[in-house]
């Protein structure tokens, strides 16, 4: 859900509908800061003959500005060619792939990394290999060697890798999208007459055991920030704001004599993401394709959605009694300069005591990064709210809990940042879909690309 299937054009093209964006000071490497961009959401690992892959027709766009205009002033582009060893066999591969370059694998994907610095354009490496799915344990023995063998070291201590990984967003989608019936709180909830639930129940991660494609590239502190003073957490220069998209060229054809689909004309976006749900949660249906098209220094034409969120007015209709207080706030028709801080403009100084991310007064759906701030030894997986500046909405780290952290921001608890006599309703801190990290059976990586091993086809049942 964080941007799963989140529009309806987008839901058509999986290969170019990006899943989550991540944006954190390394824990293993300080100096500099990981940038990930996962696509093609819900992957069964058992995905064969023709297991998953990036869109060779796909513009992958890692962007970042740093001088608070929501325009980028570097993207790290990505552009992937799929290589057949042999066009008469079936087969992905023909035995066990012991290494990247091994003859038995028979579809395999390269990629070149382009950077974009004030319009400038220098391509950083060409040719560099994907790691293949993970299919098990005959055909991608030693699967974790392999897919280390494909992180990359470039020039000036850049590291990338572009593959498959496992799934780490963690959401209970089963239980959201019935009607926002959250499982922990489900007695509560309305039920429309029909008395299903007496009692709470664990959540469900709707993800588990499922794999993403991610892009991940590990760069130096340094190449990120420019002009404006920064090194320290006080400055807006320190701040970045991060967002991904995917764009395809304007013409489509099918060529009869090569059999396949060509492509032409300038590249058109057709899929973007800055903060998790935004576009899923905030944006109406009718708006979302639209959404997904524009860049994000146009948002302000969005800030209705933010400053008045339909979920706002959902739950103390869905739980009948348990918002009393949010009820209120959506009845009077308070704008929430809470949400529109956080996920529009960065929070200023002044607001959470020795911390700030903002990046200006530009309305503009950027995940924002404060640089200055360094890892946590001890991270809270609610970020900011749980005491911890290292986290989110301060970028968002792969094991942050970024849904009950929106949870909890909707139904009130931050308001009281921007209107101290506001009194949250006791249940909007304890709101949560019922998940940790400790729902991904993968786990998490402690070093770069920092998401788990993906799961294997013949290990995984399916679900």
């Amino acid at each position: 859900m964080s941007s799963h299937r989140e529009a309806p054009e987008i839901c058509t093209d999986p290969v170019a509908d990006s899943t989550d964006v991540y944006a954190f000071v390394s824990p293993d490497c300080p100096g500099t800061v990981t940038l990930i961009a996962n696509y093609i959401p819900l992957e069964g690992p058992a995905g064969g003959p023709n297991f998953y892959a990036f869109g060779d027709d796909v513009l992958y766009e890692i962007h970042v500005d740093n001088d608070g205009d929501a325009e980028p002033d570097l993207t790290f582009q990505f552009r992937f060619r799929t290589e057949l060893a042999d066009p008469d066999t079936f087969l992905y591969n023909t035995g066990p792939i012991t290494s990247l370059s091994s003859s038995n694998w028979n579809r395999r994907q390269v990629y070149r990394v382009t950077q974009v610095k004030n319009g400038k354009s220098t391509v950083l490496a060409d040719g560099l290999s994907c790691p293949p799915c993970n299919i098990g344990p005959l055909s991608t023995p030693n699967y974790p060697s392999l897919a280390q063998a494909a992180v990359h070291d470039l020039h000036g201590n850049i590291k990338v890798f572009a593959g498959q990984r496992a799934e780490g967003f963690y959401v209970d989608l089963g239980a959201i999208f019935d009607l926002g019936d959250l499982r922990p709180f489900e007695n509560l909830h309305a039920q429309y007459g029909m008395h299903l639930f007496s009692k709470g129940a664990p959540g469900v991660n709707a993800t588990a055991q499922l794999n993403v494609h991610s892009i991940a590239i590990q760069v130096p502190i340094g190449d990120l920030l420019w002009g404006s003073p920064h090194g320290k957490v006080t400055d807006q220069g320190s701040v970045i704001g991060v967002w991904t998209t995917a764009s395809r060229q304007r013409v489509q054809v099918w060529d009869s004599h090569s059999h396949k689909k060509v492509w032409s004309g300038p590249f058109h976006q057709v899929s973007r993401l800055g903060n998790p749900l935004v576009n899923e949660v905030l944006i109406p249906l009718g708006q979302k394709d639209f959404w997904n098209s524009q860049p994000p220094h146009v948002d302000k034409i969005f800030l209705n959605t933010v400053a008045h969120p339909e979920l706002a007015g959902l739950l103390p209709a869905l739980y009948p009694g348990v918002f009393p207080n949010l009820a209120a706030l959506v009845a009077a028709k308070t704008a929430r300069a809470d949400l529109e801080a956080i996920l529009m403009t960065g929070i200023p100084s002044g607001i959470v005591p020795g911390f700030q991310n903002f990046t200006g007064p530009v309305i503009a759906d950027m995940l924002r990064l404060n640089t200055a701030i360094p890892p946590t030894s001890k991270p809270n997986i609610l970020g900011l709210i749980g005491g911890d500046p290292a986290g989110f909405p301060n970028g968002r780290r792969v094991f942050d809990d970024v849904v009950t952290v929106e949870l909890r921001a909707i139904a009130g608890v931050t308001v009281p940042l921007v209107d101290k006599s506001f009194t949250p309703d006791g249940a909007a801190s304890l709101v949560t879909d019922g998940l940790t990290p400790s729902s991904v059976p993968s786990g998490y990586l402690s070093t770069f690309p920092y998401l788990g091993v993906p799961y294997g086809g013949f290990e995984t049942p399916s679900s």
